[in-house]
């Protein structure tokens, strides 16, 4: 594993506000405050020390304002891109004399404000935008028109996710509340199956532990508010749908405890409250993204709290630090600190697991190189339930495995659809703790830039 910030003029030395890997020919694309959207190709650095390097390969140009969001279609046919003032943009790649060329195929208009974040569908037939208008919209991407608004957030809508699996799609604003919609298609027509998303949870609140029995419990925000500097909170699905990883998450034992920073995961099997918190970091932690790869099994560490027939990677950032975290060790397997001189704002894998991207507000991006099976054997689920009990909550095979940081912590604060039956029952947030045997984490010094 090696890395670090790639010291080119990424954007004219503006910042960078969003990066992608292409998922087939491994091109990395960035977005910038200058407005444009510039292709580079990584390529691996030969010795032990060299960095991997960036070389440009072409800008696409169209966008007045700056681009907050990008992201390529899974096809890699397509790719959307969002930006200040509501402009929203599907690009489609073509063949040209010089190899490829990428153009404007549609512009999607109704967001009256700033677009922060955008997901695909897994077919790339829908696109999700969250904005600055305090609106989710899903986008019909063959038709370039509105399918559906989701209008419940009271704030900038800082994050959107869609599910793998295709049956929830989850929001997170700055108005403190995370929102899980489920698809209930409408009556087939034409024997199609119209798209039809419904709030099903709004995560806000979760209640706090009390010593004093004769006090009722008080309730405590599960999420920072609008003062946290940062327009994104990107949250992201497991690549197989087993877990919703949710940043910007903040956590306190009891009422006149120190609030903690926090990232929540969210298991399949119950998306009404948080079933794990990752370990408590210095600063905010406001991007989240999986690794694309699944592996097989070490074996190393047979107490994980993760019930899965593979390891998934991922990794959180917070404004200065990432984290890498595998399902099969609780403390993080890396931890990369003073990358840049500016916050972070956003991460991308390659679809291969070679690199890791990060960008920041300083101009510059991070890279870091994966050596051969240096995260392990790529696992295939071919024939394999992608959802094989994803994460055990049940708090006696908990307890011996991981450190309960709320024993009662408990009661989330979930306003739900009235149709849906979510109960009174306590729940118990189980907190992800790195131990005094942890494995020793790798870490880059940063480089000074003249």
């Amino acid at each position: 594993m090696k890395g670090g910030t790639v010291q080119i003029n990424w954007h004219d030395t503006q910042p960078v506000l969003s990066l992608d890997f292409h998922p087939h020919s491994g091109l990395l694309a960035t977005a910038g405050n200058d407005h444009d959207i510039k292709l580079w190709e990584i390529t691996w650095g030969e010795s032990e020390k060299k960095l991997p390097t960036a070389s440009y390969q072409k800008s696409l140009s169209y966008h007045s304002s700056a681009v907050n969001i990008l992201r390529f279609s899974p096809s890699g046919e397509h790719l959307a891109s969002g930006a200040d003032g509501g402009e929203l943009i599907i690009w489609k790649l073509h063949a040209s004399d010089d190899g490829y060329t990428w153009k404007v195929l549609k512009t999607l208009s109704f967001h009256r404000k700033d677009v922060l974040d955008v997901q695909w569908s897994v077919d790339g037939a829908y696109l999700v935008s969250g904005s600055v208008d305090n609106s989710c919209i899903i986008w019909d991407a063959n038709k370039g028109s509105v399918h559906q608004i989701l209008d419940g957030h009271l704030h900038y809508v800082q994050g959107v996710a869609w599910d793998p699996l295709g049956q929830y799609v989850a929001s997170l604003s700055s108005d403190r509340t995370c929102r899980v919609y489920v698809n209930k298609p409408q009556a087939k027509l034409k024997g199609y199956e119209k798209l039809n998303y419904v709030s099903q949870h709004v995560i806000t609140k979760s209640e706090l532990q009390r010593h004093e029995d004769s006090k009722p419990p008080s309730k405590s925000h599960l999420f920072h508010d609008e003062t946290l500097p940062s327009f994104f909170r990107r949250l992201a699905w497991a690549p197989d749908g087993s877990f919703l990883l949710v940043p910007a998450g903040i956590y306190r034992n009891s009422s006149a405890s120190e609030v903690l920073n926090t990232a929540y995961i969210f298991s399949r099997k119950d998306l009404s409250r948080p079933a794990v918190q990752l370990p408590g970091a210095s600063k905010p932690i406001v991007v989240a993204r999986f690794c694309p790869v699944l592996f097989h099994l070490r074996g190393s560490n047979s107490d994980g709290f993760f019930k899965l027939p593979y390891r998934v990677i991922f990794a959180v950032a917070t404004f200065n630090s990432l984290y890498i975290y595998d399902t099969e060790s609780t403390p993080p397997i890396a931890i990369f600190a003073g990358l840049h001189y500016a916050a972070i704002t956003d991460i991308a894998w390659s679809n291969n697991a070679k690199y890791l991207a990060l960008s920041s507000r300083d101009g510059y991006c991070t890279i870091i190189e994966f050596e051969n099976d240096e995260l392990g054997i790529p696992f295939s689920v071919a024939g394999t339930s992608k959802t094989m009990n994803p994460i055990d909550v049940s708090k006696s095979d908990v307890t011996d495995q991981m450190e309960i940081e709320m024993p009662a912590a408990s009661k989330v604060d979930v306003a739900a659809d009235k149709k849906a039956s979510l109960g009174n029952q306590s729940q118990s947030t189980t907190t992800m703790k790195t131990s005094d045997t942890k494995k020793p984490t790798k870490r880059i010094t940063p480089i000074a830039i003249d």
